[in-house]
């Protein structure tokens, strides 16, 4: 009877591997950035497609609703559509496809809430992008657990960062250093914590 329950929980073990396995390589597939299509739609098409794709959603420039779905993209003449906000909620977003950021000039406000692949090569990445030091204004970090204080002292080169709202981030170790280390490099910088 040992034996069986042994082989049962081995089987179960295996198949519980096996389906996080390729959930992974799933999202893993849907972050891969390609080069090609960035170029054939601009920048802010492809980027929309990635994070749609990824179940986040995005906010057009004059527009007032959210997008959400893949299939009811606007279209129109390239360039026409401008990322202005992304609500990455839930969604399955990674490192891997953060290069579809790059070409982003009106992207103001950013949320990750609940994004177990956000990690500090995300934020660092995310920084490091000339044009989003320029246009982020607006960010939420809330419930992304591989976030630690590396990530958001790197927050600190978005130099028009004024409102940044954390929540519930477990690996966050000094909060207090952190917190004032960005309000050094952004003075008008106004951050929100909830991490208790």
């Amino acid at each position: 009877m040992k034996l069986l329950s042994r082989a049962v929980q081995s089987a179960v073990g295996q198949r519980e591997w096996s389906r996080r396995h390729f959930w992974g390589w799933l999202n893993a597939v849907f972050n891969k950035v390609d080069y090609e299509r960035i170029k054939a739609v601009g920048p802010d098409r492809a980027a929309a497609e990635w994070l749609l794709r990824c179940g986040a959603k995005v906010r057009f420039q004059g527009f007032d609703r959210w997008q959400h779905d893949y299939n009811g993209l606007p279209t129109g003449p390239l360039g026409r559509y401008k990322i202005q906000a992304i609500d990455a909620t839930e969604s399955c977003i990674m490192y891997r496809g953060f290069d579809h950021l790059d070409g982003l000039k009106h992207l103001e406000e950013i949320k990750f809430n609940k994004c177990s692949y956000i990690e500090d090569t995300c934020l660092e990445r995310l920084s490091s992008l000339e044009n989003l030091q320029e246009s982020m204004n607006t960010m939420e970090v809330v419930s992304c657990g591989n976030v630690t204080d590396k990530g958001l002292i790197a927050l600190h080169q978005l130099k028009n960062l004024e409102y940044l709202f954390l929540s519930d981030l477990p690996g966050i170790q000094d909060r207090q250093t952190t917190v004032d280390r960005l309000k050094t490099a952004l003075p008008r910088l106004d951050v929100s914590l909830d991490l208790d």
